[in-house]
């Protein structure tokens, strides 16, 4: 795996765990009054570094967002927070099985192909 690819699949793998987690205290706090979701948002960020190089991927840093409501909408929508969290874990498993593919062709190189 050239650089660039692993760097840029550690740094969606570190954002989508921020975004788990952010999931999670917000399905935590769903109740509670004036609690304000969570949001990491880096893939656009991640998707412009791509073009720059390892420098800026390395910059990338995701974080945490809290968000301002609209006074229109409810504080936060649970139905949402788990298709969130549903997705997040859908992709968070389909790159650690690109790490695993690449880890057991690696395997087989050191083996020789056998």
């Amino acid at each position: 795996m050239d650089e660039i690819s692993a760097l840029l699949l550690t740094k969606a793998l570190d954002g989508l765990a921020m975004r788990a987690s952010a999931v999670a205290q917000n399905i935590a706090n769903a109740n509670s009054e004036g609690y304000r979701a969570l949001r990491v948002n880096f893939e656009e960020q991640l998707r412009q570094a791509a073009q720059s190089g390892p420098d800026a991927i390395r910059a990338v840093d995701p974080e945490y967002v809290r968000t301002v409501p609209e006074t229109s909408e409810p504080a936060l929508r649970l139905d949402l927070e788990m298709a969130s969290a549903s997705q997040t874990a859908l992709r968070y498993a389909a790159l650690i099985d690109v790490l695993n593919r690449q880890m057991q062709m690696n395997r087989l190189i050191v083996r020789g192909g056998q």
